[in-house]
């Protein structure tokens, strides 16, 4: 057997496997003086649920006080998107995972119109058909259209053309991006929407660095699984040799940038081939693959990216600690409509 050819045929079927998206991806980030991946790679099937996991443990506080405050005003919520006059809502949901908090706003969205479409967005295959059928075995009024993308790609939306549409960027995945590339994403989103339309955005807010530093860095180990599994899925779909072993899970708060980063720390000098690459790369003793960021904000921030992204924020909604914070916010004509100002609710 030719050794060329044999090396060719790996690299094709790991190709085979990943997309020319993922490829790029890695090889840019990889090749950066800091190392970086891009998070969306941790979504495949293990890291959707391990990410479910997360959402569950008691450090995680996240979901607890979001899901608190869906539970304690989900009808004033749907009221104040459908406006005065009462419109039919549609719901589309980027990044929905399993729609396990959004029941609480559809629950009240059916009572308000008994039925409904709702379209959840998200780049893992594997999270729309757990939210496929979590909402069809709770609402089997709510007709589910799933949307399996990447919404940093700017694909169109095909949303419906009737009624008033209502889209929900929730779990404070906002913060998973720079405050650039957040404001060009939620530009995109408005440029999906009619005037009119609500957002409803959920934020993680600025508090205590303990509370923050236990968030990603749990006892039970299951954020360092879900961190290492983004190696995992190089090593299946692109052929590369990542020892998990070989790197720790670090994750610190970046106070200057207001945000928590994960990091994948290499615990000694190695090489880590990726064939379908055809490239080698350096880890120095120490040296990072930065994964992940997760900005944390304050009202003030909330009112200047939506101001920013041409949305007018009307309410806020807090937990009783304001640890999280749930924002309305609605399409206007023209940027230069906005006011920037917005009642808030405890």
């Amino acid at each position: 057997m030719n050794p060329t050819s044999s090396v060719l045929d790996t690299a094709s079927a790991h190709l085979n496997r990943s997309s020319p998206k993922e490829a790029a991806a890695v090889l840019e980030g990889l090749s950066a003086k800091q190392k970086y991946l891009p998070s969306w790679l941790f979504y495949d099937t293990a890291g959707s649920r391990l990410f479910e996991e997360i959402t569950r443990l008691p450090e995680y506080y996240l979901t607890a006080r979001e899901h608190s405050i869906f539970s304690e005003h989900a009808k004033e919520m749907i009221a104040s998107a459908a406006g005065l006059e009462k419109q039919m809502l549609s719901v589309v949901e980027l990044g929905a995972g399993s729609a396990s908090k959004t029941l609480v706003l559809l629950h009240a969205l059916v009572a308000s119109q008994g039925h409904a479409i709702f379209m959840p967005v998200d780049v893992s295959e594997t999270a729309l058909q757990w939210a496929s059928k979590n909402v069809h075995d709770a609402l089997p009024t709510i007709e589910v259209l799933p949307i399996c993308s990447d919404i940093t790609h700017e694909k169109p939306l095909k949303l419906p053309q009737e009624g008033r549409r209502l889209a929900l960027y929730i779990g404070s995945s906002i913060g998973n991006f720079d405050p650039e590339e957040a404001v060009a994403l939620l530009q995109w989103l408005r440029s999906q929407l009619q005037p009119a339309d609500a957002l409803l955005l959920g934020t993680d807010m600025v508090k205590d660095t303990t509370t923050l530093l236990a968030a990603y860095n749990d006892k039970a180990g299951i954020t360092a699984a879900f961190n290492k599994n983004i190696l995992t899925r190089l090593n299946r779909e692109l052929g590369a040799d990542f020892m998990l072993d070989e790197f720790n899970h670090r994750a610190i708060w970046n106070a200057a940038a207001s945000r928590m980063e994960m990091h994948l720390d290499s615990k000694q000098n190695q090489t880590v081939r990726i064939p379908a690459l055809d490239r080698s790369f350096q880890f120095k003793r120490g040296e990072s693959i930065h994964t992940e960021n997760s900005y944390k904000f304050t009202p003030e921030d909330i009112g200047e990216i939506l101001l920013k992204s041409g949305f007018s924020l009307e309410k806020s909604w807090y937990d009783a600690d304001r640890w999280f914070g749930v924002h309305l916010a609605r399409v206007v004509d023209s940027v230069s409509m906005i006011d920037g100002n917005a009642e808030e609710a405890a």
